[in-house]
């Protein structure tokens, strides 16, 4: 095999089985697109602290996942290569928010979608999808719920608080209690029934009431 033969080869045939401008439109619509869904999770992020590195990845993820997929398109025996090359991959990082899942397979679909051409089933459905976490993600609940962490040094403290708190709020609701020698803590779901707190600070200075924190309840509950 000579230099002129390596040259033919139809492996640098298959460089220009996609066009550079599919290239580039594919590219830049999913820099768009990634975007879009950037500033959806930025206006829709439920975590404690936000992160603009998962922002930032879900971009990237977009494009990369174009790319790939532009390339297997372009190429059945590089497809059955790339199969066997993304199976040994293994992702480490934890997901702590489910909704974090949807957007990374959001931005996974988009490129898949992009790179076999459905550009109006991408912008249209990214549009639809957006629109739909925007709307059901930012809904806020009238009465949202909190947790009250009482200590009582005994029983008739703690019959005392309830009765104070079932007063004080729309619901009380006993999640867990733990009791030892002197000493019973409470966890308490309430609904109050506005935004005054001072509640809290009549309860901590009634007779057997160690300590009383109120508490932002933002997991999973029934009711």
């Amino acid at each position: 095999m000579t230099f002129n033969d390596i040259f033919k080869s139809s492996f640098l045939e298959n460089i220009t089985s996609v066009s550079i401008l599919d290239m580039v439109v594919a590219l830049v619509l999913a820099f768009g697109i990634g975007m879009f869904i950037f500033l959806v999770y930025k206006k829709t992020c439920q975590s404690v602290m936000y992160s603009s590195s998962f922002g930032t990845t879900l971009v990237a993820l977009t494009m990369i996942t174009t790319v790939v997929i532009l390339a297997v398109t372009s190429n059945v025996v590089l497809s059955l290569g790339m199969v066997g090359a993304l199976s040994i991959v293994r992702f480490r990082t934890a997901i702590k928010e489910p909704l974090d899942i949807a957007f990374l397979f959001w931005s996974i679909a988009v490129g898949i979608v992009l790179a076999a051409g459905m550009i109006p089933l991408a912008v249209i459905g990214s549009i639809v999808i957006g629109i739909i976490l925007l709307v059901f993600v930012n809904k806020k609940s009238h009465c949202n719920p909190y947790i009250v962490v009482l200590s009582c040094t005994d029983s008739v403290a703690e019959k005392n608080a309830k009765a104070f708190l079932e007063n004080q709020v729309q619901k009380c609701v006993v999640k867990s209690k733990t009791a030892s020698k002197g000493q019973i803590e409470l966890n308490l779901e309430i609904r109050m029934k506005n935004d005054n707190t001072d509640f809290i600070n009549a309860l901590s200075e009634m007779d057997g009431i160690s300590s009383a924190v109120l508490v932002s309840y933002n997991g999973e509950y029934m009711g």
